[in-house]
């Protein structure tokens, strides 16, 4: 019937209208965080004014979880603290669809990592510190969408983009290295890989990840590439240096340095990771990694 119609179109262009309205709104709200506009008005636009277009034209306003992903891509480190302060449980739950495409990754986490936020992943990590442990160790090793990002973990990004810092809070904090991604690989299978194929890349910064797995790695920790280091053996010697070869071909333990950084890091609790580190009874050259948070 033609009033059928007509209340049809006049339904479509109010729906129409509405999505432009939402798309406008979410705009301005991400231009918001982006120009590191005050938690307090940004908090005002996620709670009243921005709103974003969810799938089956519902409108919605940004949870703090969404918000919060938005604060990491654009590092606004004061908003990312009030928002893991006041909601630490909100901030770190999965995001709409709209946002995430899969409901068992830990996008945050992620985000954190691939965009370098070492601070934000500090409060985070933080935020954590009261979940259960079984939660806690659950969240630190949540696996990323097999479709999108092949099942790694936080820790195999961290060796795939080479963030010595990221990797270090990771591993104190209690993410596991030994866990691996939908191709079978270990964090350290993904370091190896980066430093066979760009051995001249970045070296310096790749062994440093190296380093820092060793404090963490058990002895006789099985990995895909163990077999490769031995066949080209040479040539691996010449990129990790000697002790780091033998170590990891199984030919020798790790050196006392290693194994007593081992003890003393085991005895951080994750509550004081990084900052029992500067406690280290060793001068500061020695010490694995300076995170310079203070800077």
């Amino acid at each position: 019937m033609p009033w059928n119609v007509k209340w049809l179109n006049s339904y479509s262009s109010h729906g129409s209208q509405s999505q432009k309205q939402c798309r406008k709104s979410s705009f301005a709200f991400y231009q918001a965080v982006r120009d590191q506009l005050p938690v307090w008005l940004l908090e005002d636009m996620r709670r009243m004014e921005a709103f974003h277009w969810q799938e089956g034209g519902k409108v919605s306003t940004y949870s703090p979880s969404e918000a919060l992903l938005y604060a990491l891509v654009h590092n606004h480190q004061p908003y990312a603290h009030y928002l893991l302060s006041k909601f630490p449980n909100h901030a770190l739950e999965i995001p709409s669809l709209h946002f995430s495409c899969c409901h068992s990754s830990a996008p945050h986490l992620a985000m954190a990592v691939r965009y370098n936020r070492v601070h934000i992943l500090l409060e985070i990590l933080k935020a954590i510190k009261d979940f259960p442990a079984s939660d806690r160790a659950s969240y630190l090793d949540r696996r990323g969408c097999s479709r999108v990002e092949g099942g790694k973990t936080s820790l195999h990004m961290a060796c795939e983009l080479a963030r010595p810092e990221c990797l270090l809070l990771l591993l104190g904090h209690g993410a596991s290295p030994c866990l691996r991604d939908c191709a079978g690989n270990t964090p350290l299978d993904l370091l190896l890989q980066q430093i066979w194929e760009a051995p001249t890349s970045n070296l310096r910064t790749k062994l440093l990840l190296l380093d820092s797995l060793f404090l963490f790695m058990p002895q006789d920790f099985p990995f895909a590439m163990k077999q490769q280091l031995l066949v080209d053996r040479q040539q691996w010697q010449e990129l990790l240096g000697k002790n780091r070869y033998q170590r990891l071909a199984g030919l020798a333990p790790s050196s006392l340095f290693v194994q007593a950084m081992q003890v003393l890091i085991r005895t951080i609790s994750p509550d004081r990771f990084p900052e029992a580190l500067d406690d280290l009874p060793l001068p500061h050259f020695l010490k694995p990694l300076d995170l310079k948070l203070k800077n």
